[in-house]
């Protein structure tokens, strides 16, 4: 959901702990729409990572 509504700034790559890339998106708009829509993608796909190079697969902070 974050990436689907606050993708093109970032909101889930501070989500993960990537932000340095997160800051980028911010100051590009999401490589104008571009980076957010790979990363949805990449997250529909089951292939986002979190910074320690992690994938994904529960996006639950309660588990």
């Amino acid at each position: 959901m974050l990436a689907w509504f606050l993708g093109a700034f970032g909101v889930h790559r501070f989500y993960v702990g990537k932000t340095g890339t997160a800051v980028a998106m911010i100051f590009t708009i999401g490589g104008l729409g571009v980076w957010a829509l790979i990363d949805f993608i990449m997250i529909a796909a089951g292939s986002f990572t979190d910074i320690d190079g992690r994938p994904i697969t529960v996006w639950d902070t309660a588990n």
